[in-house]
């Protein structure tokens, strides 16, 4: 009731703002919009005054994170050819998913509304984009696995004859299943953390009303933090996944209960 009382107005789904040629513009696809321009703009710069020998803290805050990231590249996946190749994708997902999460930390985000609809809304808190970029990861480590193993060979990983190897054919199968979880789990987590910093900070703010500028900051910190934390899970479970995709298991071990063997004949 007290909630009600204030307006509090949370939606767990993205809301329309306005259509442009008939196609709907989410609030979400609004502040993912902003925040993709901001990612480039950053990412440019920075490689600019890297290729002009011009540093400066910013610079080389950037650059020291980007080095980081690509250690943890080579250290989870030993083929560095391989490695070389997923970086461009893992390393982009770290910085959209870090802007785009930092963006719902910016202070008055329910109060700024058109016809009633907050226009601020983090990517990341919609499960369309969570989704969509958990399928292009996954899409993504499949046609890596197949460039490395082959495509029967990538196949063997989730398919095997249930009549020779039954054991490995359960495995398969547990493999596919995982492979569906794990791109769930990496939606879900992603969607679950960002909508809940979002209402946190509304809520925090709706309840101190006056002190809100003397508790929200500790709140806001908290979830620069939490923002950071989720983009390099993201990022790491990206090299894992591929890590994992592209190794060869082989066929599994003979399980059938063992033939005795022929005694020798003695030498006359």
């Amino acid at each position: 009731m007290f909630f009600a009382a204030m307006d509090l107005h949370i939606s767990i789904s993205s809301e329309k703002l306005f259509d442009f040629y008939g196609f709907p513009i989410t609030n979400a696809l609004l502040t993912g919009i902003v925040g993709t321009l901001i990612t480039v703009a950053i990412l440019v710069y920075v490689a600019g005054r890297v290729k002009r020998a011009k540093y400066n803290r910013f610079v080389g805050l950037v650059q020291w994170v980007f080095e980081g990231l690509l250690k943890q590249v080579d250290d989870v996946i030993p083929d560095r050819k391989l490695a070389r190749k997923i970086t461009p994708l893992a390393v982009t997902i770290f910085f959209v998913v870090l802007i785009n999460y930092w963006l719902s930390v910016i202070p008055g985000l329910d109060s700024i509304k058109l016809d009633g609809v907050p226009v601020l809304r983090s990517l990341t808190a919609d499960l369309n984009f969570t989704l969509g970029l958990a399928l292009i990861t996954v899409v993504t480590v499949q046609i890596y696995a197949i460039k490395h193993l082959g495509a029967f060979g990538n196949a063997e990983r989730y398919f095997r004859n249930p009549i020779k190897d039954p054991i490995g054919a359960f495995e398969g199968i547990l493999e596919l299943i995982g492979e569906v979880s794990r791109a769930t789990a990496l939606a879900l987590r992603l969607f679950g953390n960002a909508f809940a910093g979002e209402v946190l900070l509304i809520v925090i703010a709706v309840l101190t009303s006056y002190f809100a500028a003397v508790t929200l900051p500790f709140f806001m910190a908290f979830e620069l933090f939490i923002g950071f934390i989720q983009a390099y899970v993201f990022f790491v479970l990206t090299l894992i996944f591929t890590a994992l995709a592209v190794a060869h298991h082989g066929p599994s071990p003979d399980h059938s209960p063992a033939k005795p063997k022929k005694k020798a004949l003695a030498k006359g």
